[in-house]
């Protein structure tokens, strides 16, 4: 019974400190505001979050948490290159709806630190890049075009954010999608002829990192090395 009140606390401190950061931004996160809004002492929160900085760590897994769900709600179709650009676009309306809390996921990082709620967002893209991949239409290896669109689309949300809303011009992102996903991936299936061999390694690399009980450890890092040197080839 107390763990089943501890975690409704928790939850209540959490969502009223995220609707303090939804209405005045990080700034307005303190512990005596949210100790207030969720009507609790401040020694449960120093209990739960340890200080005000545990404290916005949680937030931004929760708010990692709600993209997650409607990241995780949209179904895959049958295009694979399709379903990245719903998924850029997706990312950044969250950003522009949820603009607090998405400064304090992607704005307010600290160097050499990734948040650990941002992990399963980076598999999320990584597994829909795996499909590009072992579908023949990814130029460039998985874990390189994950990091190109993430900085990209993450950077594109922030200015966006930033623009004041007169001077806010939405196709920045579509413009900027396009132009990225051009790059990394083809328009559609190309015939067997046409595949190069650089795609051809990438789509090996992908399935292969699925099923790797197929060979030992020291064969399998081999073999990832050689289709990775495939794959930097033009």
């Amino acid at each position: 019974m107390v763990g089943c009140e501890a975690v409704d606390t928790r939850e209540r401190i959490l969502i009223a400190a995220a609707d303090l950061l939804a209405e005045g931004g990080a700034d307005a996160v303190s512990t005596r505001a949210v100790s207030a809004a969720a009507g609790v002492q401040a020694p449960t929160l120093y209990r739960l979050f340890g200080d005000k900085q545990g404290l916005l760590d949680a937030v931004t897994a929760y708010g990692f948490e709600r993209y997650l769900a409607d990241k995780q709600a949209m179904a895959a179709t049958e295009d694979p290159v399709e379903d990245l650009r719903r998924g850029w676009d997706l990312h950044v309306e969250f950003g522009l709806t949820h603009p607090s809390f998405y400064v304090l996921m992607y704005g307010a990082v600290r160097p050499g630190e990734r948040p650990s709620a941002a992990g399963e967002t980076h598999r999320v893209l990584l597994g829909m890049l795996g499909r590009v991949a072992r579908a023949g239409r990814l130029r460039v290896p998985v874990e390189q075009a994950a990091e190109m669109i993430q900085a990209t689309c993450a950077g594109v949300a922030l200015a966006l954010i930033s623009a004041s809303a007169d001077a806010r011009d939405l196709s920045l992102s579509t413009r900027t999608r396009d132009a990225v996903l051009a790059t990394l991936t083809t328009q559609s299936a190309p015939a067997n002829e046409e595949v190069s061999v650089s795609s051809r390694a990438i789509a090996l690399d992908a399935v292969l990192s699925r099923s790797s009980d197929a060979f030992t450890a020291a064969e399998f890092a081999l073999l990832r090395e050689w289709l990775a040197r495939l794959a930097s080839r033009p």
